[in-house]
């Protein structure tokens, strides 16, 4: 699991998909006995192979290829992408230009900036996963048994990747140019990768990754790949305020134990969200853009605030400057008394709410409303507030310590790193502070909201197809930030979804695995009981997914544009601003797990509350929000790109 600890008010992260501060990228390949000469061709099949054995991988494997390709740029031979490649059927990655040109292959990318996709290849999706124990074993629901699938380290010196001394990549831009420079060669290895269709998934920050891939891909007069179709998993698409500040409330709907399922405390982060222009009103289609949200900053940012430019993150990546913040915003261990003397005014202030003025912002949060909840459950909710571990990407999650996941033991080894070809100038981390050469400090200077517009059209013409997919249970990066991105969004004509996405979708086993809509080539998919990692909490559901709604051209969901009936119907049940969470918290030390579940009466307190709240009046959004039988606002997302219209301080993506 991705863990961030919040303990009293701090949060020390520890972020599998942001960065941890540890040895920068910078080394070049190792070439290994039997390396061709001359250019890339099907004669490096043979030296790519992976024929050695690795450590405790007990199973016969099958067929795979790894190794550093040149990303081609002028004067750094030395840029490299790592990737590691498992065939779907013996032959079929190996065959020759033009031919199986219908059979799908897909890349996996994980996010950062500089997160190896390694992490998602062995605890996500891929055919070997490691253990807790450190041990390895397989994977019966790995996405290579669907299509040939390729993980890449990416942008240069991230994972095995490799990088020249001051040769990263300046911004997104450059990242896209040396991507396709790496596809380029990889496609004269693998010749029949050129002509057959291409999926490219990914998650978290590859809410800007992906689409700048796209960017380039359709800038090229000959690409050396045919794109079908991309597919963004809780990504960090929208700007910050988005897709961490806006569903606050949604994400207290969700899990209420958050906040003890105390109505009070619930009503008073509503008025918070109402006061921060945060609840935005939704209508199917969406009438009008979202408004520019002027966000308002309190005491605990000014540590920080630096690190921002006007209303958004000066490029930095968003995961690891929530972290820097709210480890900035106080020492790292708060005093006793100071922690007593601020119980004592979350209980003043937000538990008895009768004595506080009307109409204010919060001064010492401002509008930080997602920080202000998770300050709150660490000091009043049970079990976050008996010192358990907050993880913000997993909200049921309250293990402490995590079980670990770490992959550099197996990675690092010499029998592994030899036998995927792996660099031996550097040791693989899962994550580094990537250092963009092009930005102030390091930071990403990239601002991806110029070319979405010519980007929807372009898909649109050139037929890629788009999936967005989020876990319920990701607080940092929840599912209403996508869905506020996408309704903001008009392709084919249209502003949004006609529709409130509420078509349930199920796993092969029949069991209910969450919400899917689709219109005009555009594909929403929540998953139930899965944070940010989707396919590592719901492996099984997470295959399926992958099989019918990206691979596939399953109909589960989709509006038909003549009658305007939807296949699998609508429950509406579904048709609220959020999905129910479950009721257990997990906790516990390590793979060892209790859970707490709240007192019946408490639960069915709460659940008669939700159902009559009445919201805080507001013309946040354009139009207005219309309520199901349970009194709740209804939740929508887009589709399609024909005329791709965004506002662009909603839509900044990291």
């Amino acid at each position: 699991m991705i863990a961030v600890y919040l303990a009293l008010g701090v949060i020390l992260a520890v972020i599998v998909d942001a960065q941890d501060s540890g040895p920068n990228g910078v080394g070049y390949p190792h070439n290994y006995t039997g390396i061709p000469s001359g250019d890339y061709s099907p004669e490096w099949q043979n030296y790519f192979q992976v024929i050695q054995p690795f450590p405790n991988v007990t199973w016969t494997l099958g067929r795979n290829w790894a190794g550093n390709i040149d990303v081609q740029r002028p004067g750094h031979p030395n840029n490299t992408l790592f990737f590691w490649a498992f065939e779907k059927t013996n032959g079929s990655l190996t065959a020759a230009a033009g031919e199986n040109s219908d059979a799908p292959w897909g890349i996996w990318l994980n996010g950062g900036p500089g997160s190896s996709s390694l992490i998602g290849l062995l605890f996500e999706n891929g055919p070997i996963h490691i253990g807790p124990d450190y041990s390895a074993y397989a994977n019966n629901y790995s996405w290579n048994t669907l299509a040939d699938y390729v993980w890449i380290d990416q942008p240069v010196g991230t994972g095995f990747s490799t990088v020249d001394e001051g040769a990263w990549v300046a911004d997104e831009d450059q990242m896209g140019v040396d991507f396709f420079g790496f596809l380029e060669n990889l496609v004269k290895v693998f010749p029949s990768l050129a002509t057959r269709p291409l999926y490219i998934t990914g998650e978290s920050y590859c809410g800007t990754y992906i689409p700048y891939i796209t960017k380039t891909y359709f800038g090229l007069q000959n690409p050396p790949v045919k794109l079908a179709k991309i597919a963004i998993g809780d990504g960090t698409i929208g700007s910050e305020e988005v897709f961490e500040m806006v569903p606050t409330v949604t994400t207290i709907e969700t899990y209420p134990q958050l906040i003890g399922y105390d109505p009070e405390v619930y009503q008073y982060f509503k008025e918070q969200e109402h006061l921060c222009g945060y609840d935005l009103n939704f209508t199917y289609p969406q009438n009008g853009h979202f408004p520019t949200l002027n966000f308002t900053r309190g005491i605990v940012d000014g540590s920080y605030s630096s690190a921002r430019k006007g209303n958004r993150l000066n490029g930095q990546s968003v995961l690891t400057t929530i972290a820097d913040r709210y480890a900035a915003s106080e020492s790292k261990q708060l005093a006793k008394r100071d922690r007593e003397m601020r119980r004592e005014l979350w209980k003043a202030e937000k538990r008895d709410l009768s004595g506080r003025p009307n109409g204010t912002i919060d001064p010492w949060y401002g509008c930080y409303i997602h920080f202000e909840l998770l300050d709150y459950a660490v000091n009043f909710s049970y079990p976050w507030s008996a010192g358990k571990d907050f993880d913000f990407y997993d909200i049921p999650d309250a293990l402490s310590p995590e079980a670990p996941q770490d992959a550099s033991i197996f990675l690092n080894d010499k029998t592994t790193r030899a036998a995927i070809h792996a660099p031996t100038s550097k040791d693989w981390v899962e994550s580094i502070n990537y250092n963009f050469t092009g930005g102030e400090d390091g930071n990403d200077p990239s601002e991806p909201m110029a070319f979405l517009t010519d980007l929807a059209t372009n898909a649109t013409d050139r037929h890629v197809s788009v999936v967005i997919f989020s876990g319920n249970d990701d607080s940092l990066v929840a599912h209403r930030g996508s869905e506020v991105v996408i309704q903001n969004t008009t392709f084919g004509g249209i502003q949004g979804f006609t529709r409130k996405p509420s078509t349930p979708w199920y796993d092969d086993a029949g069991s209910f695995a969450g919400i899917v809509h689709q219109e005009r080539n555009w594909t929403y998919v929540l998953f139930q009981g899965a944070g940010h990692l989707v396919s590592a909490a719901q492996p099984a559901a997470a295959y399926t997914f992958l099989r019918e709604f990206v691979l596939g051209s399953n109909q589960t969901g989709l509006v038909d544009s003549t009658s305007g009936s939807i296949v699998g119907g609508e429950v509406a049940t579904l048709a609220g601003d959020y999905l129910p969470g479950g009721l257990e918290i997990f906790y516990g030390s390590g793979t060892t797990q209790s859970t707490y579940v709240a007192p019946s009466a408490t639960i069915a307190a709460w659940e008669k509350f939700i159902q009559t709240a009445d919201p805080i009046t507001t013309a946040a959004g354009s139009g207005s929000s219309k309520k199901n039988a349970a009194g709740r606002a209804g939740f929508g997302i887009g589709s399609l790109m024909a005329s791709f219209v965004v506002t662009i301080t909603l839509l900044r993506c990291s």
